[in-house]
């Protein structure tokens, strides 16, 4: 017998589990990993979406006595924390161009003013190593000019 026919007949079934035992781990990983990234900035959009839309609301509707509370700006701000879990109640005030703060007349923004509104959700990754770092907090802001 040759010794190549010898070594072609040897096999090594072990090994062959070995190395797809350590493949397998380090390629769930990194995977796992790009799937709490993508889920991450699906967060982070998603509070940055729901500033703009609280904005946008709350810069045609601010109330008719207190400013941001309107039954407008609770259904916005409603819907906003059934589409992101976790969402904080929104901070709102009223700036101008520079971003100062402006006073309030008759308890709403001046026509030439900006509603500046942030919101909060807390992130926490589904894979155990990237879970170790803790929660991160997702921070979403935005403005919008005031629409009379």
């Amino acid at each position: 017998m040759s010794t190549v026919t010898r070594f072609a007949r040897r096999s090594d079934p072990g090994q062959a589990l070995v190395e797809f035992s350590l493949a397998i781990v380090i390629f769930l990983t990194v995977l796992m990993g790009v799937v709490d990234f993508g889920m991450a900035i699906y967060k982070y959009n998603g509070v940055s979406e729901a500033a703009r839309e609280i904005a946008r609301v709350a810069s045609v509707h601010q109330g008719s006595l207190t400013f941001g509370v309107s039954s407008e700006i609770t259904a916005a701000v409603a819907t906003q924390q059934k589409l992101v879990p976790g969402l904080g109640s929104p901070t709102m005030s009223c700036t101008d161009v520079n971003g100062a703060s402006v006073a309030l007349v008759s308890g709403k923004c001046p026509t030439t003013a900006f509603v500046n509104v942030t919101v909060t959700a807390p992130y926490r990754a589904a894979t155990p190593l990237v879970g170790l770092l803790g929660s991160l907090t997702m921070k979403g802001s935005s403005s919008a000019q005031v629409q009379q």
